[in-house]
Parts: structure tokens; C-alpha cells; sequence
């Protein structure tokens, strides 16, 4: 028997979307001083909304605000008058999810069910977390007076954008720095919200600010004279632009970029709990996912079992509007994307694997792409080395574990890894072999505030999460 799912859409009227918007500098809504960008509906290709673009003078008066309240009071203020102000912004976040969280999948493309209960929910806890650390730094581990480094220039990507936003923003601002953060051109909205919220939590000015632009705006604010910090979270090509920028300064830098994660699969996994693993790994928010679990590593002897449970679990995904509640994949966050995902695809049929992808009609406006799987893939194609971000999964097999191990490694980034078994001593094992800075074992892609998330090789450096977060916005 087959069940039709009749359409379940979320409202957008929660959402008030303005026709235009500018630079949030100094606790204040300001003109930009380059010609705006547009910023586009993913799934519809509707234009949403004007967006300013900060040029250099906007950028130095968004620094100079930043340095101005870290000088004035908000560095030196004490960790419990800090939290209060941490812990009102998770209470509005939390007053305002369903808003933000609408707002979001307009303007990302990704399905309202994950920015409702994943994205929004982990914004608040972010915020509740570092709140929390604010009055205790000096327990943290880093020294018996830690201090804040000054100003933070912070730049996030488009495929959690929110989200990056409060790994970024709740640790600096528990450890009393200010910050000037600028979100992708492609997802500003959210961000330009969360500027609201700073104004209704009565945040003193300039302790943050966000500017808005392209790569342009991003790269001015990284090579600003006058910034102590640069995180950021992105590509690996653009991470090593800002390595390169930054050398030989005093600025503190940690990066967050590409991965091509392994999810080994082994022969004593239960099957069923493994596929939903996979499709977890691959297919939550599109693929675009640094860690996500872009290469299937399963052993030969259960390789035939496992790919047709998966075929059949591919086979009810439901890919349409972003806002509909029974969706389960959403739009491509941009053509650009979109044309890179078709690039490497492409790449992978010419290169000799075998592509499969289940019926399925996709809209007739905006940016979508099916669900799909690659067999017959060897080590040497793009689609087992080159960070896809879309939702295409590589299968390869291995026959023991060392193999899988060496196959796992055999990557030049090293961000996460998963590992599916029913023994504790093969996870322990295992894990303690792969060159990955985050490893689940029987799960994939769970995140809590209070555990570090990072990675080794080309995909970055330094942690973001829990206590080791703190360590990258003080001097100690």
C-alpha cells in the first residue's frame, strides 16, 4: 500500500521580509556604500530582498564600533553582567523560532523541518551554553586570568547560516570581545534578523555588528589592521587565502572548512540502523554539509544488502518546497552550487561509475537536485576525492578493517568520520585510527554545544564547541 502525503505547508506570513536592507554598524540599521546584491529564494528563484554591500569605509566604521565598545565597557564588564545579556538573546531566539526558522528555509532553501528542529534549537543552546561560561573562564582550563583578545572579525557560510552565526558570536562575546561578523551573500537574512534581536536584548552598541556583502567585504574584513581574531568557516580554497593573509600578524586565526567525510560500515552492523545513518550523513540539509558522510565505505559481504536497503529508503525521500513539513529535501542553495554539483556528477558517469537516483519530479523554478548514489567508484575519481556539497554519495567497499581504515585516510581533509558496528572494541578501535577530528560511532551529524567540533589536515584548525571553544577568543 502507498500513502500520499497531501501538502503540509508552513505559513510565511510569521515572516515580515523587508525590500531592502542595510548594515547593522554601531547598534544601528546604516546604507551600504556599494551597489546592493539581491538576495534570491532558492527554491523559487523569487528575489527577496535587497541587501547592502559594505565597502571599505563601511567596513572600518563597523571595526571601529567593534574596538570602541571593547575599550569602552564591554571587555572589562564582569562574566555574570556578560551571561545576562547570552542568556536574554537564547530566550528570544527561542520566542521567536518559528520566525526564524521560516525565515530561514526562505532563504536557504532547506526543508522546515531541519531549521525547526535542529537549526533554531541549537542556536538557542549555543547561546544558553556559552551564557553559562561567561563568569566561569577562569575554571576553563586556560589560565588563571584569561582575557578577552579585543575584536573579532568573523565570516560564515550559506549552509547553516544561523547556525554559524552562534558558534561564532555566543563564546566570543562570553569572553568579553566584540565582534563584526559578515554572512555569505547568499543567506544574509537570518543574520540581519538576529541584528534585531541584539537591538531587543538592549546589547550595547557596536558589541556586535554585521555587515553584509561578497567575498570582497569578507576579505577587507579579515585584513583589517585593527581586528585581533579571524574565524571562519568555508571553503578550503578561501581558507587558505585567509592563512596567507593573516601570516605574520598578531591575529589569533582558526578555520573551518571542506571535509569528505568516510561512513565505514561493517558486516555485524545492524542494516536497517545503518541506512538511516547514511541517508542522515548525506542527504540532511542537500548535502551541504561539511562533515557530511559523502563517502560510504561498506564491507564486500554485505555491499549487496545494504545498496538495496538503500535504494529503498532513497525511493520515499520527498524532494520539494522547503516549507511543506513532509519534505525531506529541499532546493540547492544557489545556481553556482547547483553547476558544481552537475560538474562533478557529470565527472563521475565520464570516469566510469555507475549513477542511480530514484523517480523523482523536481520543481519546475529554482535550484533542485535528485538524491544519488554512485557505485563502482575507485579512489582515484573526483567524486571520492572532491568535496561535492550536494546530496551524492560515493560507495566504496573493503574487505578488512585495515582497508577501510586506509581507505577512510586516504583524503586530504579530516574533519569526521562515522563507524557502524555492534562491537565497542572495533569502534574504539577504529576510531582511535582515523584521521578525523570528530568520529560517531553508530550516528552521524549529532551536534551538542558542549562538544568541540573541528578538523585536522586541509579541513582547518582550531575547535569550536564546548570548553575548547572558549580557547580561541582569549589570551591566556
Amino acid at each position: 500500500m502507498t500513502f500520499e502525503y497531501a501538502p503540509a505547508p508552513e505559513s510565511r506570513s510569521i515572516v515580515d521580509i523587508r525590500s531592502s536592507y542595510g548594515l547593522f554598524i554601531n547598534g544601528s540599521f546604516v546604507d551600504g556604500g556599494d551597489e546592493p546584491l539581491k538576495s534570491v529564494n532558492p527554491a523559487t528563484e523569487e528575489i527577496l530582498a535587497d541587501v547592502a554591500v559594505a565597502g571599505p569605509a563601511d567596513v572600518d566604521a563597523a571595526v571601529g564600533a567593534a574596538r570602541r565598545a571593547f575599550e569602552s565597557g564591554w571587555g572589562g564588564l564582569p562574566g555574570r553582567e556578560r551571561a545576562k545579556y547570552l542568556f536574554r538573546i537564547a530566550r528570544i531566539v527561542q520566542e521567536r523560532s518559528r520566525e526564524l526558522a521560516v525565515l530561514e528555509s526562505i532563504d536557504n532553501g532547506k526543508p522546515i523541518r531541519e531549521s525547526r528542529d535542529v537549526d533554531i534549537p541549537l542556536v538557542a543552546a549555543h547561546f544558553f551554553y556559552y551564557a553559562g561560561w561567561a563568569d566561569k573562564l577562569r575554571h576553563a582550563g586556560f589560565g588563571s586570568d584569561p582575557r578577552p583578545l579585543g575584536v573579532a572579525g568573523q565570516v560564515i557560510p550559506w549552509n547553516f547560516p544561523l547556525l554559524m552565526l552562534a558558534w561564532k558570536i555566543a563564546p566570543a562575546l562570553a569572553c568579553g570581545n566584540t565582534v563584526v561578523l559578515k554572512p555569505a551573500e547568499t543567506t544574509p537574512l537570518t543574520a540581519l534578523l538576529f541584528a534585531e534581536i541584539c537591538q531587543q536584548a538592549e546589547l550595547p552598541p557596536g558589541v556586535v555588528n554585521i555587515i553584509t556583502g561578497a567575498g570582497e567585504t569578507g576579505r577587507l574584513l579579515v585584513e583589517h589592521p585593527d581586528v585581533d581574531k579571524v574565524a571562519f568557516t568555508g571553503s578550503t580554497e578561501v581558507g587558505r587565502a585567509i592563512a596567507r593573509s593573516v601570516a605574520g600578524t598578531r591575529k589569533s586565526v582558526t578555520l573551518e572548512l571542506g571535509g569528505k567525510a568516510a561512513n565505514i560500515v561493517f558486516d555485524d552492523a545492524p542494516v536497517d540502523q545503518a541506512v538511516e545513518g547514511i541517508v542522515n550523513g548525506i542527504f540532511f540539509n542537500q548535502g551541504h554539509v561539511c562533515c557530511a558522510g559523502s563517502r560510504l565505505l561498506v564491507q564486500e559481504s554485505i555491499a549487496e544488502e545494504l545498496l538495496d536497503a538503500l535504494k529503498r529508503r532513497m525511493a520515499r525521500l520527498r524532494v520539494g518546497d522547503p516549507l511543506d513539513k513532509n519534505t525531506d529535501i529541499g532546493a540547492i542553495n544557489s545556481s553556482a552550487q547547483l553547476a558544481r554539483i552537475r560538474e562533478l556528477t557529470d565527472a563521475g558517469a565520464d570516469e566510469g561509475a555507475e549513477r542511480w537516483s530514484p523517480p523523482c519530479e523536481l520543481p519546475d523554478r529554482g535550484f533542485w537536485f535528485a538524491p544519488t548514489i554512485f557505485t563502482g567508484v575507485s579512489q582515484a575519481h573526483r567524486i571520492a576525492r572532491e568535496e561535492i556539497f550536494g546530496p551524492v554519495l560515493s560507495v566504496l567497499t573493503f574487505r578488512t578493517p585495515d582497508e577501510a581504515v586506509e581507505k577512510a585516510n586516504n583524503t586530504p581533509y579530516g574533519l569526521s568520520a562515522g563507524v557502524w558496528t555492534e562491537k565497542g572494541s572495533r569502534i574504539l578501535s577504529i576510531a582511535d585510527k582515523l584521521r578525523a577530528g570528530v568520529v560517531w560511532a553508530n550516528t552521524f551529524n549529532k551536534f551538542d554545544p558542549a562538544s568541540p567540533f573541528g578538523g585536522y589536515k586541509e579541513s582547518g584548525y582550531g575547535r569550536e564547541g564546548g570548553r575548547h571553544g572558549l580557547e580561541a577568543y582569549l589570551v591566556h
